[in-house]
């Protein structure tokens, strides 16, 4: 199922539904192929570690675990809430608009 999100590494978003809804955070990664993405500080999972060389005595990480990519919206700052967004032609590039206020994001 390899196809485009609307979103992308770097993007400010906000979660509109599960466990972390109305959080806030930057997309570390997008996986186009699943349909997810990985947002900061939300959907966070415990993996227990065997000691290595490195880290001798192992222990539990912390990481953030991917989450559907249709659970988030592009975060317009001057909006200050998730938003759609639609797109603009300004010479030769594409950039992306809110469609309540019209602000580039």
């Amino acid at each position: 199922m390899a196809s485009n999100l609307h979103v992308k590494k770097g993007d400010t978003v906000e979660v509109i539904s599960g466990k972390d809804k109305k959080a806030k955070g930057k997309v570390l990664k997008s996986l186009p192929k699943d349909g997810k993405v990985i947002v900061e500080g939300v959907n966070k999972m415990k993996k227990h570690t065997k000691g290595t060389q490195k880290d001798p005595k192992g222990g539990i990480i912390e990481k953030e675990a991917p989450i559907a990519s249709s659970n988030v919206l592009l975060y317009c700052p001057s909006c200050k809430k998730g938003v759609r967004y639609g797109q603009k032609i300004e010479g030769d590039k594409k950039v992306r608009v809110c469609k309540k206020c019209g602000k580039e994001l």
